[in-house]
C-alpha cells in the first residue's frame, strides 16, 4: 500500500493537525513530503488510505506523536552556517573566557532549540570545549521530535554526515566507529555528557528550562505563520539572559516582528537592556 495517493483533501487535514500541535505552516510544496513520510505507517498498521489513518490519529495519541515527529524533522548537519559558528567563538566565547570574574561567574549556557538529530547541538559544545575546557558551560538542545531526540542522545552518526567537522575537532572529540559501527563516529562521552536533549514545543508555553546566554533558534521560523513567529520569539527572548545572543537561519529574518534586540550581524542578535 506503499503507493496509496495523498489527496488534496487529506493533504489539507494533516496541514490543519500539524499547524495545531505545532504551529507550522506546510506549504502545498511539502505534500510530496507527507504522502512520502507517512506512507509506511499506512502500511504498518494495515489502513487502506490517508483518511482511514487520519482518524487512527484521532484515537490513538502516541502514533499522533510519531506524525508529528515524521512531518516535523529538518534536515541538519554539523557546523551549518559556519559564519555563525565563527561569531559564537570570536564574539562570545572568547571574550566570556578572557574575563576575569569568569571563576565567580553563572555557567555559560547555550541553548540548541530545534536541535533535530543533535548535530547543531554538538557542535556548540565542541566550540565551548576547545575554548573554555570543560568546565564553566552547558548546552541543552531541543525539539518536539522525541524520535530524533533519542538519535540525539546516542551522538553516533555516519561518516558521510560529518564533512562540517574541523580535523582537530574530530579527533579531540569524536570516536572512528569499528565493527557493526564501521562507517559511522560517536561523539566521545565526555562531551555527550555536557548535552542535555529534552523535548520542548515552541508553539506551547516553554517548559521551565531556565535562562539562557546563546540561543539557536535557526531554520524554524520560516515554517511559521507571523503570529506564531510572534508568539514563539516572545518565549524564547524571555529565556534570554540580558546581554544575551539570539541566532536566527541566514534565510530567515525578523523583518515585521517585535523583539527589542539588536542586530549585531546577519542573523545574529543580542538582547541589551531598553
Amino acid at each position: 500500500m506503499a503507493d496509496v495517493e495523498l489527496k488534496d483533501h487529506e493533504f489539507a487535514q494533516f496541514q490543519r493537525l500539524i499547524f495545531q500541535l505545532a504551529g507550522i505552516s506546510l506549504s502545498s510544496a511539502k505534500k510530496t513530503l507527507v504522502q512520502g513520510r507517512l506512507s509506511k505507517r499506512l502500511d504498518h498498521h494495515g489502513v487502506a488510505s490517508f483518511t482511514a489513518y487520519y482518524r487512527y490519529l484521532q484515537l490513538h495519541p502516541a502514533e499522533c506523536q510519531l506524525a508529528v515527529d515524521l512531518l516535523t524533522t529538518n534536515e541538519t548537519y554539523f557546523f551549518r552556517e559556519p559564519r555563525h559558528f565563527d561569531w559564537l567563538q570570536q564574539q562570545v566565547l572568547i571574550p566570556y573566557r578572557d574575563r576575569s570574574s569568569r571563576s565567580s561567574a553563572l555557567p555559560l549556557r547555550l541553548w540548541s532549540a530545534a536541535a533535530s538529530s543533535g548535530e547543531e547541538a554538538y557542535s556548540m559544545a565542541m566550540s565551548c570545549a576547545d575554548i573554555l575546557g570543560r568546565q564553566g558551560w552547558e548546552v541543552m538542545g531541543s525539539d518536539i521530535s522525541h524520535r530524533v531526540l533519542a538519535k540525539a542522545r546516542r551522538g553516533l552518526y555516519e561518516m558521510t554526515r560529518t564533512d562540517g567537522i574541523p580535523e582537530r575537532y574530530l579527533k579531540a572529540f569524536c570516536l572512528k566507529g569499528t565493527g557493526q559501527y564501521a562507517g559511522h563516529l560517536l561523539v566521545e562521552p565526555k562531551l555527550r555528557e555536557k548535552v542535555r536533549f529534552v523535548p520542548v514545543n515552541l508553539n506551547e508555553n516553554l517548559p521551565d528550562v531556565g535562562e539562557f546566554d546563546v540561543i539557536f533558534l535557526r531554520n524554524i521560523l520560516i515554517y511559521f505563520t507571523m503570529e506564531i513567529k510572534q508568539q514563539v520569539l516572545d518565549r524564547v527572548i524571555r529565556r534570554l539572559r540580558m546581554g544575551g545572543w539570539l541566532f536566527i537561519g541566514h534565510s530567515e529574518t525578523l523583518n515585521g516582528i517585535d523583539h527589542k534586540l539588536i542586530q549585531r550581524a546577519p542573523a545574529v542578535y543580542q538582547k541589551v537592556p531598553a
